[in-house]
């Protein structure tokens, strides 16, 4: 048996097979997961170019990397901003007091 560095966790263990490089199988499972999905996202934004994808709310263009319907500038949660809004006034409040 021989001492590897489990390429997903980093942990050392002793390996059962000369080409084992995860220590257990949820490692393995992880890391298998992972590849998929990178797979996926990349075939994913492959189908994307060339084509034009366009912003939901404003119509500003889209880039392939953008897996959202909106862009950035629209993506903004209403509720989030109304509480930051809140917590400024409050700070401003509390400096005038």
């Amino acid at each position: 048996m021989k001492q590897k560095h489990c390429k997903w966790c980093d942990d050392t263990f002793e390996t059962e097979i000369s080409y084992q490089i995860y220590c257990s199988a949820d490692c393995r499972d992880a890391a298998t997961k992972e590849k998929i999905l990178d797979r996926y996202q990349t075939i994913k934004r492959k189908k994307r170019i060339g084509k034009t994808r366009l912003c939901k709310s404003c119509g500003s263009s889209l880039s392939i990397y953008n897996d959202d319907l909106l862009c950035n500038n629209c993506n903004v949660n209403p509720v989030d901003i109304k509480k930051a809004l809140k917590e400024l006034k409050g700070f401003s409040n509390d400096k005038g007091k």
